[in-house]
């Protein structure tokens, strides 16, 4: 038991360290805004990514997450994408599928993207799908200087709440700040009212999209394989 309180004391040290830092860094705070990222993960990925501009476009860092499908390709004959290579940041395409897990249960288009890869592949690899789209607007977000479009004010303001107070900032209770919005229902309820528009307006959107066509030989694998 002593032993234990001793790692727990160590990691809480660690924590407040990253908090710290996380406090005074914009592309930490930036990656925040996304749903499913807390400190650990924005932290974890900033990391990762470095310098965002060794990414000449957002498949080089898909890739370099190891997020990518694999391709599979004999001749001239049609190429066929199969799992994820798993290439590259390990830890931090880790901490995007725990983020993805997350995001599709937080209100907005992200879990509408997730829900209708799922109905189709499952919740697994929608999970990795999901990932990768993250992985994508985090290009986007550090590339263009922007926050996500659909952050939650109250939510994000709760989550650099919780950075102060492992930095070993005081707690101050009788001060009320934006954080406390996410306590008053009013104020939380018109934030998910906002978010929730957009995943229907996605949902909407992509449920016109037409399903590619199969190839012919496709078509003839289906035949083939056994019922």
């Amino acid at each position: 038991m002593a032993q234990i309180d001793l790692i727990e004391g160590s990691l809480k040290d660690v924590e407040a360290d990253i908090a710290k830092v996380a406090m005074a860094d914009p592309v930490i705070r930036r990656l925040m805004t996304l749903p499913g990222v807390d400190m650990t993960v924005a932290s974890g990925v900033a990391a990762a990514i470095g310098d965002v501009r060794r990414f000449s476009d957002p498949t080089k860092l898909v890739g370099y997450l190891g997020l990518n499908p694999s391709t599979r390709q004999s001749g001239e004959g049609p190429a066929y994408h199969g799992r994820i290579t798993k290439q590259g940041r390990g830890q931090a395409r880790g901490m995007l599928v725990e983020a993805a897990w997350a995001a599709a249960r937080s209100p907005g288009p992200l879990r509408a993207f997730f829900q209708r890869v799922a109905a189709k592949r499952g919740k697994p690899i929608a999970a990795v799908a999901t990932a990768r789209k993250l992985s994508m607007i985090i290009w986007h977000m550090l590339t263009k200087g922007e926050d996500y479009i659909w952050v939650r004010p109250a939510l994000l303001a709760r989550k650099f709440r919780s950075i102060e107070l492992k930095a070993g900032l005081p707690p101050e209770r009788s001060k009320r700040g934006a954080a406390y919005d996410y306590n008053i229902p009013e104020k939380r309820a018109a934030e998910r009212v906002r978010v929730e528009g957009a995943e229907e307006a996605y949902a909407d959107f992509t449920s016109r999209w037409r399903t590619k066509p199969r190839s012919r030989a496709q078509r003839e694998k289906k035949m083939l394989s056994p019922a």
